[in-house]
């Protein structure tokens, strides 16, 4: 029996608003992490090394970085026919621009037309972990359903923040209900305190999906949302079927980050899942070959470390240093640094996050934040050390007391 055709959509016209400023000039899935990577480049790479090689990223909100990002990382194939490909939403079929996820999967229906696939997977774009796709995709064929939702196992106490499934009492593989953030859910029958929370992960046949996304189109109540209106939909016609992402078998995973799966829609969660990859054993580990997270730098020198005299050291402990960075006569500590930042003598950076190109100079420190890229720290500066003085400089200072720096800010010694 052949093998279906499948085609991967990837959601990824997120404004990402909990973000700002880091999504001020960018969409959500084109913000760094992690060093070298691009949130989208996890979804991308979970498709790819499922073998699903046939992808198109919906776009729409401040794309162009995100754009670029796929040009020039994501070249696939042309010979076998492989392909990555953003598609911007185009008001194909009114003026309206994409007005949920929903529509705007509704509004690229001649991508389906193109490809002819059987089943069709859609992904977030904006989620830090790791999954095998193919195994869902085989769960969902056996189960019969017409929709498939994976579902990650979180804290009863989280369930207000997630889109809660509930498995059928009789079939576990199949929901019997779909509840928007709910207060007080029963936890499940094999841990009580915990729910399946949706992880934004879909598995639809082809022409299920169609005939949904279009009802939906008319429908004037509909927030035209795949997990507030669609999911919902399929529920109703008892054909919606349920995969618990414990059961997803990754290559090279260990205990320590199996079921790793992380929604870093604010910016403590973005700067905890970065703090997540620095452990001695990561909570999730980015050095696992065995399931290659895949992303775009290259031609960049590898990093170096200068100065070994008296206080003037070069170092870096606990940390994850990028290609291209120096550090030259600083201290680096529990921090991520991505390509092309400089630290130099007599600074300090400690538990924070430097995007791209960031220059710390002497006798500055940083602790506990997140710059952006090509922010510039002058001589004797410092960034969340005193919260009072951040906030005058009109910069964000989180819940949990992370200082965040646009993107370019020069800052001057307070």
């Amino acid at each position: 029996m052949a093998a279906p055709r499948v085609l991967a959509i990837v959601l990824a016209g997120g404004e990402g608003k909990r973000l700002m400023p880091l999504t001020a000039d960018r969409a959500k899935p084109a913000v760094p992490f992690g060093g070298t990577y691009r949130l989208i480049d996890f979804a991308l790479s979970n498709l790819v090394n499922s073998r699903y090689l046939k992808i198109v990223v919906l776009t729409q909100y401040k794309s162009h970085s995100l754009d670029r990002h796929i040009a020039k990382t994501w070249r696939m194939s042309a010979l076998l026919g492989n392909y990555v490909a953003p598609v911007p939403a185009q008001q194909r079929v009114g003026k309206n621009w994409f007005l949920g996820s929903a529509d705007a999967i509704f509004q690229s229906l001649n991508l389906l037309d193109d490809e002819r696939p059987d089943i069709v997977v859609v992904v977030g774009a904006d989620h830090v972990y790791r999954m095998d796709f193919s195994q869902m995709v085989d769960s969902h064929i056996t189960s019969g359903a017409e929709l498939t939702v994976a579902g990650i196992r979180q804290p009863i106490a989280l369930a207000d923040q997630f889109g809660v499934v509930s498995a059928d009492s009789s079939d576990p593989t199949r929901i019997a209900a779909f509840l928007e953030k709910p207060k007080g859910p029963v936890g499940l029958a094999d841990s009580p305190h915990e729910v399946l929370a949706s992880m934004g992960n879909y598995v639809m046949n082809a022409d299920a999906m169609l005939d949904a996304v279009t009802k939906d189109a008319n429908s004037t109540s509909s927030r035209h949302d795949m997990g507030g209106d669609i999911v919902p939909y399929f529920v109703e016609r008892g054909q919606a079927g349920l995969y618990d992402f414990i059961h997803n078998d990754v290559a090279g995973s260990k205990d320590r980050d199996r079921n790793y799966w992380r929604d870093v829609g604010t910016l403590d969660a973005y700067y905890d899942a970065n703090q997540d990859l620095i452990a001695v054993e990561p909570v999730f580990n980015l050095y696992n070959y065995d399931w290659a997270l895949h992303t775009g730098y290259v031609g960049l020198p590898p990093a170096k470390f200068v100065h070994a005299t008296g206080d003037r050291i070069g170092h870096a402990t606990n940390s994850i240093i990028s290609p291209g960075v120096v550090v030259s006569g600083g201290e680096v500590r529990g921090s991520i640094l991505s390509p092309g930042t400089r630290v130099n003598s007599w600074s300090q950076v400690d538990g924070s996050v430097l995007m791209d190109n960031v220059v710390i100079n002497r006798h500055a420190k940083i602790h506990k934040a997140i710059l952006d890229k090509f922010v510039v720290v002058e001589e004797g500066a410092t960034v969340g050390v005193d919260r009072e003085l951040d906030e005058s400089r009109g910069f964000s200072v989180t819940e949990n007391g992370v200082t965040v720096v646009p993107k370019g800010s020069r800052i001057t010694k307070g």
